[in-house]
């Protein structure tokens, strides 16, 4: 008696597959590249960087920049920018802010930054003044102060969870009173809860917080 033949016909799984993957490719969210190159310093620390927070730099020369992680949240905030400081804004220059990464300029090269090109801006971020920063309240000198405060309250318009803080500061740099100038700046908004940006290393054997590492694994088989 003859066998049935057993092969399958794959082309409408290959098809499926093929779908899912140009699914995949089509609504991935790749991270923009940063402004600046920052070497941070190590620590032991394992906790994770939050969804949706906003990085502020501090890189080898003393530059802060201003990262924002949420896309629709950095669309309303470039449009209450152009607003309130009279920007002038195209919609070109307003989608370069929200698909681009950091910004390191003050409010007057704002829209000429936003004009270049990705390619030129990054360019142009090796030698940007960087974000003005100092330790009044004042808006108008302390612009990193209106950054932050005009994000939060974007959030809060879009009724979302208020964004995190992370501080990513360059282990070489010397100017440690920009950095504090940043934290001055959080204080001054009653921001007291941020994390600093690192890098892993090993937990040094037979230390307290290697016996807790291990406990904690140990839980969790």
């Amino acid at each position: 008696m003859p066998k049935k033949s057993t092969s399958i016909d794959m082309t409408a799984l290959c098809d499926f597959t093929l779908l899912l993957l140009t699914f995949f490719i089509m609504s991935a969210k790749f991270k923009p590249q940063e402004a600046v190159e920052v070497v941070t310093p190590s620590s032991t620390s394992t906790k994770e960087i939050p969804m949706g927070f906003i990085q502020i730099t501090v890189d080898k020369l003393g530059r802060v920049f201003y990262t924002v992680d949420n896309i629709k949240l950095k669309r309303n905030l470039i449009e209450e920018v152009n607003k309130t400081k009279n920007l002038g804004l195209t919609e070109t220059e307003k989608n370069n802010f929200v698909n681009g990464p950091s910004v390191g300029v003050p409010f007057t090269k704002l829209k000429a930054y936003l004009a270049l090109p990705p390619n030129e801006q990054s360019r142009y971020d090796k030698e940007a003044s960087g974000v003005p920063t100092d330790t009044t309240k004042s808006f108008t000198t302390n612009e990193l102060m209106y950054w932050i405060n005009t994000t939060r309250y974007q959030a809060q318009i879009l009724d979302m969870d208020q964004p995190r803080f992370v501080i990513k500061v360059d282990g070489q740099t010397p100017y440690v009173e920009e950095t504090n100038k940043v934290i001055s700046t959080l204080g001054k908004l009653d921001i007291y809860r941020f994390s600093y940006i690192t890098n892993q290393k090993p937990i040094p054997p037979g230390t307290a917080l290697w016996d807790k590492a291990n406990a904690a694994a140990a839980g969790a088989k």
